[in-house]
């Protein structure tokens, strides 16, 4: 049975034991002089590691008695995060070499972060999701406040401590309210209890402290207030990492707790996935169109963003969460390729934030112009790029799901949100001329800036279909389901 179990988190345990080999290897030998390697070699290990979970034939299978879980669903979201990360890892090199902060805990922590992300998405316990959330967390607020001579990056690694200990504590005390009247930290014990009993008002209380807790992690309004200041503050490899990855985790475990642990209490929780789903919708929608600074306005973003994926997993359906999971991954394609450009504005050696310094850029850089303005609108959800499709699924479902009034509200958001992308594209074009920036882009960011553009561009198209990703979508949250 152990060894079983342990063949089963087998891809987490070579994750962990080769993060922690990194981390005495680079201490032994002359700790940054081999961060460039670590780098590169770090970004190998993820992908690799993607590419077997994703070759893994095997059905839902359980390790540790029901503690963790490996199915589909599970193997979507690994596949997601760890190719997200490996592709960031790549495009972080030239920036943190640039500003001297290249050093070899970074990508180790980074891989801790994903063995973190990993157990997330896998959970099939509520200690088991505390101990991969907690994981994840403790080296995101350590890359957060990376640069040390900086003041807003050590602002923002304090405040993401400060509100992710606030959001973790809220957590602990849902889930010591759902133990206490269920009797089990297990997600199947809890969903057999309450097929059997119902809910009852104390469970009812830990289930609203826990989605709360869930909620900060993926910036979801109202408890979004730590996301604009730490996206900000950040050095940006970091503020993209945040943007990518750790959503995917994030969203991935709000399925996995809701519909594995509370499954039999669907008509609870989706009022509050509605309300969270519509408040982050219009906050990230209304409070993005005074933003100049493009950092800021991307953290918004991402709070609107999570509230359109809420709106699939309120639906409570297969056809809910396929949209959720198929939303994520189209959202991180999108956020690689903004921030591959975004990595790259400089002027005269200077990181350049404010948007202005974009004005007139297609006369600059046509190509670059070009691609950004198509991620831009596929962000916005234009037809007929691929961002459209991630909406239009969403809202599908919510339809089906009943929750019409929901969905209206959603293309609402969207259309008011679409303000700030396509202002952007204004910018670009029709802008006031201003100095040019002057940034290299290196050729590994102007790939990640072009596929990402032309996948958003063609991923619609009837002979593509999305590249398959969304099959893969339903059949992932199909086993979440069974």
């Amino acid at each position: 049975m152990l060894s079983q179990s342990i063949s089963i988190v087998l891809p987490e345990i070579v994750l962990a034991a080769y993060a922690m080999a990194a981390l005495m290897f680079s201490v032994f030998t002359g700790k940054d002089r081999n961060a460039n390697a670590v780098l590169l070699l770090t970004s190998a290990v993820l992908a690799v590691i993607a590419l077997w979970i994703a070759t893994r034939d095997q059905g839902p299978t359980a390790a540790f008695g029901g503690m963790f879980i490996d199915d589909a669903f599970a193997r979507f979201a690994k596949v997601t995060l760890l190719l997200g990360s490996a592709i960031m890892l790549l495009l972080s090199r030239d920036y943190l070499r640039r500003v001297n902060i290249l050093k070899f805990e970074f990508p180790v922590l980074i891989a801790l972060a994903n063995v973190g992300m990993m157990m997330m998405v896998s959970a099939g316990d509520l200690m088991a999701l505390y101990m991969g959330l907690e994981l994840q967390s403790l080296s995101l607020y350590v890359v957060a406040a990376f640069r040390r001579d900086s003041l807003r990056s050590t602002e923002a690694g304090l405040k993401y401590f400060v509100l992710g200990a606030l959001s973790s504590g809220l957590l602990l005390y849902g889930a010591s309210l759902v133990y206490g009247y269920t009797g089990t930290t297990l997600f199947a014990g809890i969903e057999a209890v309450i097929a059997l009993e119902g809910v009852s008002l104390g469970l009812l209380f830990g289930l609203v402290f826990v989605t709360t807790g869930l909620a900060f992690k993926i910036s979801a309004a109202p408890f979004h207030m730590w996301t604009p200041d730490v996206y900000e503050g950040s050095p940006t490899p970091v503020t993209a990492f945040f943007a990518t990855a750790p959503k995917v985790a994030a969203a991935g475990l709000f399925a996995r707790v809701l519909v594995d642990g509370f499954g039999g209490a669907v008509a609870d929780w989706q009022q509050i996935l509605t309300f969270l789903a519509i408040l982050s919708m219009f906050i990230g929608s209304i409070a993005a169109i005074g933003q100049t600074n493009i950092k800021r306005l991307m953290a918004y973003s991402s709070i609107g963003h999570m509230g359109f994926a809420l709106v699939g997993l309120a639906a409570g359906t297969v056809e809910g969460v396929a949209a959720l999971l198929l939303y994520m991954a189209i959202y991180v394609v999108m956020n690689v390729g903004t921030f591959a450009f975004i990595l790259n504005m400089e002027r005269d050696g200077r990181p350049i934030t404010d948007i202005n310094a974009l004005g007139l850029y297609s006369r600059v850089a046509p190509a670059r112009a070009l691609a950004l303005a198509i991620l831009m609108f596929s962000l916005a959800g234009i037809p007929p790029l691929a961002g459209f499709f991630a909406k239009y699924y969403v809202f599908l479902a919510a339809v089906e799901a009943g929750l019409v009034p929901l969905a209206v509200l959603g293309v609402i958001a969207s259309v008011i949100g679409a303000f700030y992308y396509l202002r952007i594209v204004l910018l670009l074009y029709f802008g006031e001329e201003v100095d040019p920036l002057t940034g290299r882009m290196p050729v590994m960011h102007g790939l990640a800036l072009g596929v990402a553009a032309v996948v958003m561009l063609i991923g619609a198209l009837p002979l593509v279909n999305l590249f398959g990703v969304e099959a893969l979508a339903v059949e992932a949250a199909a086993s979440l389901f069974r």
